[in-house]
């Protein structure tokens, strides 16, 4: 992977928070605070900021008028939180059972990391993972080898819960955003905007249905499918994904980002900070140095 290639995301862009517009603020906080074991880092009027050690994960702001989109849409398919121990996921996935068993909805071995999936109050995606070292990834002319195998939560628990982690020690271990996965219309038009134009690396493929990205060597930042979401056209205004967050890692990489979505034709906000743009489905991303 090659930092410096003026047409590709500089290898150490990573993501940054998940913004969802919501129609119950309270109840939205409440799930992503004492289910997902969250902390509000910062509360002000309709918008309300929640991570790990200081770090925003997600940004949930109230937007009364709004109301869900219709089945089929793009939009958010989930948000993957990364937890650096498997101990701290499992305190996270223990308190989903104890909390809202009802909201889980699956877990899967992809053999580059261990995930387990919930779906909020409103209907937004949650991924909880946890990564294995990358010299345990194996790659294949150029592509990441993942999968989805048998993941027994309940197992999980027992092999990596320790009584202190159940009585909340690891409420304050770092955590982040690992990746974003979206729904979208096609994916010739993702690979389109998110890899030649964005400057994404292809990590995966899968059948014309699914386009796994990133920089950097890491499995995915993002991915993008059509498994709900098949000819979806842009976005209306509706409760959902409100801004997806891109952590660069300086301001020439930032500057080198605005000149590329420039020379495609893409409209952007640029500051000289942050850069906010939209893709073809109107999701909308924030651009800034981390």
């Amino acid at each position: 992977m090659n930092a410096s290639a003026p047409d590709r995301l500089a290898a150490t862009t990573s993501m940054g928070a998940v913004t969802l517009l919501v129609g119950d603020l309270d109840a939205m906080t409440r799930y992503y605070r004492d289910v997902v074991t969250l902390q509000v880092i910062a509360a002000e009027g309709d918008t309300v900021t929640l991570g790990r050690a200081g770090r925003a994960i997600v940004i949930l702001r109230h937007e009364a008028g709004l109301r869900h989109a219709p089945a089929g849409a793009a939009g958010l398919f989930h948000t993957a939180i990364l937890f650096e121990s498997q101990t701290a996921l499992a305190a996270a996935l223990f308190s989903l059972a104890q909390h809202a068993p009802g909201t889980f909805t699956g877990s899967a071995d992809h053999l580059v990391s261990q995930a387990f999936y919930a779906t909020d109050p409103e209907g937004n995606g949650i991924e909880l993972y946890w990564d294995r070292d990358r010299s345990a990834w194996s790659w294949t002319h150029g592509q990441v080898e993942m999968a989805t195998l048998h993941l027994d939560p309940n197992a999980f628990i027992r092999d990596h819960l320790t009584d202190a982690a159940a009585a909340g020690s690891t409420a304050a271990d770092a955590a982040s955003v690992g990746h974003v996965h979206l729904s979208v219309g096609d994916v010739t038009t993702a690979r389109a905007f998110y890899v030649d134009t964005l400057g994404f690396d292809v990590t995966a493929e899968l059948d014309g249905s699914a386009l796994f990205v990133s920089a950097g060597g890491y499995h995915h930042h993002m991915a993008m499918n059509v498994w709900n979401s098949r000819g979806a056209g842009p976005r209306m205004p509706a409760l959902g994904l409100g801004r997806v967050d891109l952590a660069l890692p300086d301001r020439d990489s930032l500057g080198e980002l605005s000149e590329r979505l420039r020379h495609h034709r893409v409209e952007i906000e640029d500051d000289g900070r942050t850069t906010t743009f939209t893709d073809p489905w109107r999701n909308t991303l924030h651009a800034s140095v981390a």
